[in-house]
């Protein structure tokens, strides 16, 4: 058993229909069809969406991506119209809100992998592949791989793990030529964000992106290179053959999993509370991401 400890209810905004409550974000429908996208300050780990909530949290996430959208403007367009707030809408929406436009979202999560973790490292270490895609011998814990590599995933439900397939089930589900398109946006924006990021002190481990079409042209959307959807770590403290230090939930994650917060994680139990400290040491990973990609103080 997984998914929402406790469901919030939608907020209610005339003019606006509500269409889903997801991980994070609230998806609305204004009266002329475009998408109002709110970022919460919830947070998910190990499959639930937690009881607490990381202040700034969404914000952070909605003014990366926007800052993100900018420098990689040029290689994909995206689905951002306005970030002005609907009227009758809360005070709180303001700096979290996006008025996108509707795509036909594409049924892929497209993830860039530069470096050997998560669900590639534990592939790799019973294979020696990753999607599928062989990688050379030697490789070890948070490795950098020889090159980037494309590893496509299907979107699971919440509370559900999203599914690495190989690259031929994208092609037979969407096309050959979407999924060769969506292959190579997704390698040219991950290089592109690399570099940035290499630029500033941080190492772009990996990342997922969403795309969706319209009018026939690809899109990207949702939220792009943030903590949430991508792992970045700390150049300086890099060491291959161990997991890294990073700018996410991994603080939360590792609490979860510890005997101080007595959770079973294999239960059907939801998880507890998380403590303060672990909340505020969590916001700072998070402020201090942006701060140092964009250059910017977060105020």
């Amino acid at each position: 058993m997984s998914g929402f400890v406790t469901k919030p209810e939608p907020v209610q905004v005339p003019g606006l229909v509500h269409l889903h409550t997801g991980k994070v974000r609230d998806l609305y429908r204004t009266e002329s069809g475009e998408l109002v996208m709110v970022a919460s300050d919830r947070m998910s780990a190990h499959d639930w969406v937690l009881p607490n909530e990381i202040p700034d949290k969404g914000r952070i996430l909605t003014q990366l991506s926007l800052w993100w959208f900018e420098r990689i403007a040029d290689i994909i367009p995206n689905h951002v119209i306005s970030t002005e707030v609907p009227a009758g809408a809360p005070a709180d929406w303001k700096g979290r809100t996006l008025i996108c436009r509707s795509l036909d979202m594409i049924p892929v999560e497209a993830v860039a992998r530069g470096y050997l973790a998560g669900s590639g490292l534990a592939e790799y270490e019973e294979s020696r592949t990753v999607c599928g895609i062989a990688l050379p011998e030697g490789l070890e814990n948070s490795s950098e791989l020889p090159l980037p590599i494309y590893t496509p995933a299907l979107k699971a439900e919440v509370g559900e793990h999203d599914e690495n397939v190989p690259y031929e089930e994208t092609a037979r589900r969407i096309g050959a030529e979407l999924a060769a398109q969506l292959r190579r946006t997704t390698l040219d924006v991950y290089a592109r964000a690399r570099d940035i990021a290499r630029d500033r002190g941080i190492i772009l481990a990996d990342t997922k992106f969403e795309f969706g079409l319209l009018d026939g042209e690809l899109v990207i959307g949702d939220e792009v290179l943030t903590p949430d959807s991508s792992r970045y770590w700390p150049a300086d403290e890099w060491q291959p053959g161990r997991s890294q230090p990073s700018f996410d939930k991994q603080l939360i994650r590792d609490w979860l999993v510890s005997p101080a917060s007595g959770w079973d994680r294999h239960s059907e139990q939801p998880p507890p509370e998380l403590p303060a400290e672990v909340v505020e040491q969590t916001r700072a990973k998070y402020t201090e991401v942006y701060e140092r990609l964009t250059g910017t103080s977060w105020a």
